[in-house]
């Protein structure tokens, strides 16, 4: 079954996560992404640990088949080809290459692509079909542009971290680099949707994502300016602030999480933990009053999960109609059999080996009836397309590609 961008090529100048993240639903879906490594440098994510090869996993490399776990994740249903674009020659490669492609994608810093003569303006005029996506820490425009940022820095810049930890603690940023990995799936939904505007249109325009921007759009949903005329700390652990009870509890083996939303919700809760007694207590009888009571209502909880297995808990709990679930670590996800029927767990295909055993990749998220996605193919080995991008799309002999060679130019 044909994908969905098949016929699209994507032309991926970017490292890291936020802007791979990006290229790698695309290639999900079928188009032709080009990784572009510069000849002589190193790809900062490919030779960054863990590594996995022939003699398994290792934070040095071991053998020559080692590749990192991020790369081999990022990389998949990618190819890769070297060109120095800082070269006048590798320039002019590289302007060709723009030529026959739809999408060009980068993460550069500031004014880099300015310098190397392809920013969105030069390559506009040269091809005004093309959709040109950035991705930077700040966005292009603004008194904080040319600013650069980690993830946990967006994360701190954005709010997040303020909201994240209890309210004794310190600000803390998400077990995730949640600010990258959603700037990647916001630069998707940019360019998918600069896709579908030209084929009303025929016009390329320009995408402009900001991780600052994705994060706070995000977060912004909880009326956190609201907070201190509330009475409310910024950070609330598990809690939140307009439902009760809301939190996380301890099983004698692990913890789960209790939702409830309503005063049906919470009438459920109390017959399921056996406290019928307490469904006509006025203290608690809304919302209002459930929230003026957290600490006595998570008292009350914490007496029934703690003298369970997460498991009984769980079950019980949804038996009585309770939205509820287990707080899994990794050895339990991988074990879940709805995550594996749902293709989203599998194996970590190598370049140079099968499959390695004990390493896993998730699978595609995106679930599409009449033209599903998926990644097929291993992550290139860096250059390992160069004879086919340079030789098929370009049309360069195979002299004239090892002379290029020789020169450091590709």
């Amino acid at each position: 079954m044909s994908k969905p961008l098949e016929g699209i090529r994507v032309l991926d100048l970017t490292q890291y996560l936020a802007g791979p993240q990006a290229t790698l639903f695309l290639a999900g879906l079928g188009a032709e992404v080009i990784r572009i490594n510069n000849p002589g440098a190193k790809d900062p994510v490919a030779d960054s640990p863990p590594f996995v090869g022939s003699k398994g996993i290792s934070f040095q490399k071991q053998t020559e088949d080692d590749i990192s776990i991020a790369y081999l994740k990022r990389a998949r249903n990618k190819k890769s080809v070297t060109l120095n674009i800082k070269e006048p020659r590798g320039r002019e490669i590289f302007l060709r290459l723009v030529d026959e492609s739809d999408i060009l994608v980068e993460n550069f810093g500031p004014d880099v692509t300015k310098r190397l003569g392809i920013d969105y303006p030069s390559l506009k005029e040269r091809r005004p079909r093309l959709i040109y996506c950035t991705i930077s820490g700040y966005g292009a425009t603004g008194p904080d542009a040319g600013l650069k940022g980690y993830d946990a820095v967006i994360q701190a810049a954005s709010g997040l971290m303020d909201l994240t930890g209890f309210p004794d603690g310190p600000p803390t940023k998400a077990g995730s680099a949640l600010a990258d990995s959603l700037s990647g799936t916001f630069a998707f939904g940019g360019i998918m949707t600069a896709l579908f505007h030209r084929e009303r249109t025929g016009e390329g325009q320009f995408v402009d994502i900001s991780m600052t921007d994705c994060m706070f759009s995000l977060i912004f949903d909880e009326p956190m300016d609201c907070y201190e005329e509330l009475g409310l700390p910024e950070r609330m652990g598990n809690r939140i602030m307009r439902l009760s009870p809301f939190n996380s509890y301890p099983a004698n083996d692990g913890w789960l999480v209790i939702c409830t939303g309503t005063d049906i919700h919470w009438r459920d809760l109390l017959r399921a933990i056996g406290r019928d007694d307490l469904i006509d207590d006025e203290r608690y009888a809304d919302m209002t009053g459930r929230l003026e009571n957290n600490e006595e209502i998570d008292e009350i909880i914490v007496a029934w999960t703690k003298e369970r297995d997460t498991g009984e808990a769980v079950r019980r709990l949804r038996e009585g109609g309770v939205i509820c679930g287990p707080v899994r670590n990794i050895r339990d996800i991988l074990a879940w059999p709805h995550l594996r029927e749902r293709g989203m767990i599998g194996e970590l295909p190598h370049p140079r080996l099968s499959a390695v055993p004990g390493v896993h990749a998730q699978g595609f998220p995106f679930k599409l009836e009449k033209s599903p996605g998926g990644y097929e193919h291993p992550a290139p080995l860096i250059g390992e397309h160069n004879d086919e991008i340079y030789g098929n799309v370009l049309g360069l002999g195979s002299e004239e590609i090892d002379r290029l060679n020789k020169k450091g130019v590709i």
